[in-house]
Formats: C-alpha cells, structure tokens, sequence
C-alpha cells in the first residue's frame, strides 16, 4: 500500500461513522454512494477536514428525503444544479455534506450557465470531472476504490490532467482552466504539457464565464500557499490577460530603482514577503494590495533627460485601475475600498525622507490610513525588494522608527481616531450657522489643526475658530 493510500484508509476510518451510516440509508433504498472528488482528493493527502463530498444515482427529490430526519439541518439552495446540502453533528464535531446526483454538465458557446443533466454511473460522472486526481471515488460503504482515470497516480506524481481531453474539459467548463491554475497554487501540483497547451490555446474561452464564478477561483488562488505559482501559470498561458490583464502588463516595465528586475517580477516577490509577514491566516485584502500595488506604473512611465526611467504618481493611478479592476470582478465594494486605498498609500512612507517624523506627520500618516494602518505596514515593509543589504536594512530601520513613533504619539493622545476638538454641533452655536458647506469647511479647517498641532483645549479651540470664521468674513 502506498503512503497515500495509508493516508487515506485513515482518514476514511476517521470520518466512517457518518460516512458509513448515510451510506446505509442510500443503501437500504437502493441507491449507491460515493465519497467523490476533493473528498478523496484530501483523503490521499492526508488532509481531509468535516466537508464531504458524496455522488449518487439517486435524484436530488430522493436525496432529500433520504437525508431529511437523519441530518441536523438541510438545505437545497443548489438543487437546480443537483445537488443537496447537509448539516450532521457527532461527538466528532459537526461534518458538512454535499451529495451530488451524477451528472453531465457543459456550455454552449455562448451561454455562462451550464446544462445540468443527470447520469446512470459513477464512471459517467467521473469522466466530466475537471481532473484526474479529482476524479476518484470510493464506493460506500464497502469502501471499494474507483479509479478509471489513474487519479492516483497522477496524485503520486503531483501532476494534473483531465480524465478527457483538456480541450473537451475546458470547452465543457472554460472555468476549469482557472482551477488549473488555483489547484497549482493549493497542491503545489504541476499541469502537464498538454493541460498547459489547452490553456493557452483556448484562454479566450474564459469570456463566456461570469465575473463572479472567475472572482471566486481567484480568491482561492490568492489565499493559496503558492499563489504566486498559480499566477505564473495564469499569465504564462494568457488567462491573466482576460481576468486580469493589468498583471501580465508589467512583465516588460522596468523597476525604478533596480532596473535589472521587472515590475512584473518585483510584485510577485512583495506579494511572496507580504504573506511571510501574516499573522493570523491569509489576507485577502493585504494579498490583493500587494499584487496590485504597482499596476499604474506601465500608464506613468517617462524616460528622464539622465536615463533614470520614472513612475511619477503611480500610486493614484494604480487605485483608480485598482477600483475599476475589482468592481468587473464584482468584489464587494468594501474591499475594493481598502484595496483601492492600501494601493494608494503604498509610497506615502517614502515621501517623509530619512524618518525625521514629526508629530504632526504621524497623525496624518495614521489618520490618512486608518482602520488599514496595519496592512500599510506589512505592504510598505514588503515591497522593499532590494538586494541591496545595506538599503534594505537601512529602509527597515527606519520603519521601524515611524512605528515607535506611532507607539509613542498613541500613549499621549487619541490617535486611532483623531478628531477636532469642536463637533458639527459645537461649530453651529458657536458661529450661529446651519448646517451647509460653511459647517463643513469650519470642521475641516479644526480637523487640520488637530493634525498639525496635537490636541486643543476647548477656549483655545474657540478661540481658533472664531479667529479662522473672522477671516472668512473679511
């Protein structure tokens, strides 16, 4: 027996009294059941969690009163595409289930939703998987093994090929080309030479498959161990250039202090010391930022009189490509904020000198920022890239100088959420306004000089505003 097969008898064994007990009811009313897919996938490697995929002959009307009065909770939102969903708690802790009727399901060439039919064998099933080593079932509750397509084998290897050929898989599902890409980055696993070959060949089928479904296999992608290879995979076959071309567009610009390293080259190295620098789990937010923190330096570009190449404002330009990028995606629009902004911020470090930071510079620093202040630190910390051992450590030091002087502003005043001294409110009695553009330019006017001169007593406040409000009138 092989370590993977080790692997996944013991994990089998693990999950087997729900496994084994579902089973038995399909069972007994004449129905096979299957553990399917990522399931065994995660079984062989060791890593199967409390998510089980099943397959089965049985139609989801059937599944759903085979499961109803055994499951703890049940649900159908994916019934349409045949498959039910199911809660069951143990002693063990609670597994999450998913049965799937064997189906078929392809497009057509110009349709984003697939045709769902239903088939009448596990082997049918399994051939329409996207690749082999997800195309392996065992057979419940005698636990035989089904493998058709060698899955195993190609498990062993680390390889991915599909049970057809690549060009029916992908012209089935364009989306499973994406998956490629994604199950590079999770498994660490390699495309072989012809799954690379359809990728490319047909990366402009991804057009026909929604913004959405392509979103979701990107965020897999990015909160992936090695997603830096998924997405050299993605912009080697040409996908990056219809889900996000602003990536393959940096491959040929040059980097503005290290000529001899591209900016392509230069981001995927900042999202790789981004990651390193986590601390509770993968961030999204932060990933995304640092893989798309100098998306505006092809549009800057200009070639100075004394050869240097510049980027000026790369910065702005780069969160407005940003924002436009991910509402196409169709990201919420509270995370294309903070993208957006970290993407904007990047360099605002750079822009203080050799770290003489003044009081005033670290509240505009931390106030511009805000609730992202951390991601700020981990980004700018990242995207020195230099191996240059002496600027690097020379950057380094003096960020850590702006952080203890963040640390030491932060024990003498409120500076998590600087504010005026004077509210709307307080500014209308005081000046005898109602609210309108005046209250608003009163309020940004003590806002500016919270920031430059700390916190304000409340006469010396007043005091300031009815100085400023004098000079309004005159």
């Amino acid at each position: 027996m092989s370590e993977a097969q080790t692997l996944g008898l013991q994990e089998l064994l693990r999950v087997s009294p729900v496994a084994d007990e579902i089973a038995r009811r399909f069972q007994a009313a004449g129905h096979r059941l299957a553990l399917v897919g990522g399931s065994v996938r995660d079984a062989l490697l060791g890593r199967l969690g409390n998510d089980l995929d099943f397959t089965t002959d049985a139609r989801p009307h059937q599944v759903l009163k085979l499961v109803k009065g055994w499951a703890d909770a049940v649900w159908d939102v994916g019934i349409a595409f045949g498959t039910v969903g199911a809660r069951k708690d143990t002693p063990q802790g609670s597994f999450l289930i998913e049965i799937t009727t064997y189906r078929s399901e392809a497009y057509d060439r110009t349709s984003r939703k697939p045709e769902v039919t239903y088939g009448d064998t596990i082997e049918q099933d399994l051939v329409r998987r996207d690749f082999t080593v997800n195309a392996m079932a065992v057979d419940l509750p005698g636990r035989g093994f089904v493998d058709p397509h060698r899955g195993l084998e190609d498990l062993e290897a680390r390889v991915l090929r599909t049970p057809a050929t690549p060009e029916e898989s992908f012209s089935d599902d364009p989306l499973r080309m994406m998956r490629a890409a994604r199950f590079a980055a999770q498994l660490d696993f390699d495309p072989a030479p012809e799954v690379v070959a359809a990728m490319t060949a047909m990366a402009d089928r991804i057009a026909i498959v929604s913004a959405e479904r392509v979103q979701a296999e990107l965020n897999k992608l990015l909160l992936a161990t090695h997603p830096v290879k998924g997405l050299r995979l993605l912009v080697d076959t040409g996908l990056a250039g219809h889900v996000l071309p602003e990536l393959p567009a940096l491959r040929l610009e040059r980097d503005e202090h290290h000529r001899h390293k591209d900016v392509y080259e230069h981001s995927l190295t900042v999202l790789e010391q981004a990651i390193d620098l986590e601390q509770d789990g993968p961030d999204l937010t932060l990933r995304l930022a640092a893989l798309l923190h100098d998306i505006g330096k092809p549009r800057t570009r200009r070639f100075e009189s004394d050869g240097r190449v510049s980027f000026h404002h790369h910065e702005v330009v780069g969160a407005k490509m940003t924002r436009k990028r991910m509402r196409e995606l169709k990201y919420s629009k509270e995370l294309t904020e903070d993208v957006s902004r970290l993407v904007e911020l990047h360099l605002r470090f750079h822009g203080y000198g050799g770290g003489e930071w003044t009081d005033s510079a670290v509240r505009r620093y931390v106030t511009d920022a805000g609730p992202l202040l951390e991601r700020l630190h981990k980004l700018t910390r990242s995207d020195c890239t230099t191996r240059n051992k002496k600027k690097a450590a020379t950057l380094s030091r003096t960020y850590d100088g702006l952080e203890k002087r963040i640390e030491e502003l932060r024990a003498q005043e409120e500076l998590d959420a600087v504010r005026p001294a004077l509210d709307g409110n307080q500014i209308m009695e005081l000046l005898e306004l109602k609210p309108g553009p005046q209250v608003g330019k009163a309020y940004k006017h003590m806002l500016e000089l919270r920031l430059e001169h700390g916190p304000m007593e409340h006469d010396e406040a007043v005091a300031a505003l009815r100085a400023w409000w004098a000079g309004q009138q005159g």
